[in-house]
């Protein structure tokens, strides 16, 4: 066969016949967005951020949440924390990591929720035992862009405090044990 056969077989091929160029540019649609349809509006790849320099704010309120790592997410009293965004701007998927060295990652097409983050921790802590952790609850979490711009650093702590709405005498702290 030669070459001049084979081209007008690709215009058959591609079944569509009196068009001189393929369909995404006689639509005009937009370059580089693969899946524009699960991917959220604002809501941001990590690595894209990194790339302009754009600093993250994490949600203020997983540093009260007090929530134990081996109980499941759906336990925590404030269910409307959950559905806020763990990053300002909200990121696709982020890693968390453990000073220990375990990391985990949370992943949310339309943006990586409280409770996308909490379930990530969650599915490697729920088969331990809470004699097996040394630091079982939540404390927070802490982006230093110096050490990685593309992961949080998980921070957590021996005991929930108790709601702010009882009062503690001065033995709380000291009865730790």
């Amino acid at each position: 066969m030669s070459a001049d056969t084979v081209e007008p077989l690709t215009k058959i091929d591609s079944a569509i016949s009196g068009l001189s160029s393929s369909p995404p540019d006689s639509k005009g649609a937009a370059k580089g967005h693969r899946r524009a349809s699960s991917s959220a509006a604002g809501v941001y790849n990590i690595n894209d951020l990194e790339k302009e320099g754009k600093e993250l704010q994490i949600a203020k309120e997983t540093q009260r949440l007090n929530w134990r790592l081996n109980t499941s997410p759906s336990t925590i009293d404030e269910k409307d924390v959950l559905k806020k965004f763990l990053t300002e701007p909200p990121v696709k998927k982020i890693d968390l990591h453990f000073p220990l060295g375990l990391e985990v990652t949370a992943r949310n097409l339309k943006g990586v929720t409280i409770k996308d983050a909490l379930d990530a921790i969650h599915k490697q802590f729920k088969k331990k035992a809470d004699d097996e952790l040394e630091l079982p609850v939540l404390a927070g979490f802490e982006w230093d862009k110096e050490e990685s711009w593309t992961r949080l650093i998980v921070h957590q702590k021996k005991e929930g405090q108790a709601p702010s709405t009882k009062k503690k005498g001065k033995k709380g702290k000291e009865d730790e044990e």
